[in-house]
């Protein structure tokens, strides 16, 4: 009888353990959760916050078997990773919201056949640098649009889209580069493709879109990484398709391929998403500014903010780069780049202090005047890396 008493009574506080544990876990669930606001909170501090916690309940229920059968604990974890799969799923529809924020172009799939001709014409080679110093610059109308804007810095025009009221000390240039010999080059919409030239033709597999990475903007960003290797910038060039063959999701299977790259390269801080424009779906927008006697690509920055609810508390830094950039081109060649546009999205580019779009030229441009801008914008990146 005693000995029967003794083993109930062991059961009953094994059973209080357990449930103890169980009520303490919940109240460190619920507090954590209500500490998160779900609008402004990102992906990586999510997980973070629920590895950890999933971890810790890991730990804690372990001990309520002296046996250390880990059967429970795991059940609890399991559970714990649904529920914070969830919150990651509001962070997913945000993203999604920044491919829809960036593209206005109808995506539509022609599958017409051009040309099946290529003809690889890579970007002259230009040895003598003072040409590319010493020369005249003038933006053309054709086939443009007319630039607007809401703020200036010196020479620098920036289009403010986001919700943030822009001061001139947010738009100094102040920000000090620590890596200034390695850039990162990718593409999170990689088959973004040019109008069809005698030059270059190629057979499209959708509306100003190709699988073919010799037609598309990641040709201009093999131009843009050879110039500046011959400049003594080490250069990662990833050419990985982010939009096909779905283009949901570009910039979450972009996110993953830029944090690959940064967790072997984590000292590096320029990081370039090099985009076309998508504003039209059309030859009628290609815009363009004569260096000299050469036609080549306009070019524009697109800032991220956190304004679209995303965490991004860093993204001053990344503007004061750009603008700084974009001052140096304005001093070289005036006209090489339209106005900036500064967004509520973030573009994936909280991964670095350096992080941004550059969109070269738009569907009414060729390659060969895209991959033309590239010795000029590396001649810019040169200057600023020194």
């Amino acid at each position: 009888m005693i000995n029967l008493a003794v083993i109930n009574l062991r059961d009953i506080l094994k059973f209080l353990k357990l449930f103890l544990i169980i009520v303490v876990s919940l109240i460190i669930l619920l507090k954590t959760l209500a500490t998160i606001r779900i609008e402004k909170i990102g992906l990586s501090k999510i997980d973070f916050k629920a590895e950890k916690i999933i971890n810790d309940e890991l730990i804690l229920a372990s001990y309520s078997n002296e046996e250390k059968n880990y059967d429970n604990a795991n059940v609890f974890k399991n559970i714990l990773s649904e529920e914070f799969a969830i919150l990651t799923e509001f962070e997913k529809e945000l993203m999604e919201k920044e491919n829809q924020e960036e593209v206005i172009e109808i995506v539509g799939v022609e599958n017409v056949q051009i040309n099946n001709e290529v003809i690889d014409k890579e970007n002259k080679e230009v040895t003598d640098e003072s040409i590319l110093r010493n020369v005249s610059t003038k933006v053309l109308k054709e086939n443009n649009k007319k630039d607007t804007f809401t703020h200036v810095y010196k020479n620098v025009k920036i289009k403010n889209e986001s919700k943030y009221e822009l001061t001139q000390e947010m738009l100094t240039p102040n920000y000090l580069m620590l890596n200034k010999k390695d850039l990162i080059i990718y593409h999170t919409h990689t088959c973004e493709s040019y109008t069809p030239s005698e030059q270059n033709s190629y057979i499209s597999s959708g509306n100003f879109r190709t699988t073919d990475l010799n037609f598309t903007v990641a040709k201009v960003g093999e131009v843009l990484s050879n110039n500046l290797k011959e400049k003594g910038i080490n250069v990662i060039h990833n050419n990985t398709l982010h939009d096909y063959p779905a283009y949901t999701g570009s910039y979450t299977r972009s996110l993953s391929t830029i944090n690959n790259l940064l967790s072997q390269n984590p000292s590096c801080e320029m990081i370039i998403d090099l985009h076309r424009d998508a504003l039209g779906s059309s030859s009628s927008y290609g815009p363009c500014v004569m260096i000299g006697e050469e036609k080549v690509a306009q070019l524009m920055f697109v800032i991220g903010t956190d304004g679209g609810g995303l965490t991004h508390p860093d993204w001053l830094n990344n503007l004061k780069v750009a603008i700084a950039i974009q001052e140096k081109a304005e001093d070289l060649y005036p006209g090489l780049f339209k106005p900036m546009i500064v967004r509520n999205s973030r573009y994936n580019q909280h991964v670095s202090n350096a992080a941004f779009i550059i969109e070269v030229g738009a569907t009414g441009n060729t390659l060969e005047e895209c991959a033309g801008s590239m010795k000029y914008l590396a001649n810019v990146l040169n200057e600023i890396m020194q």
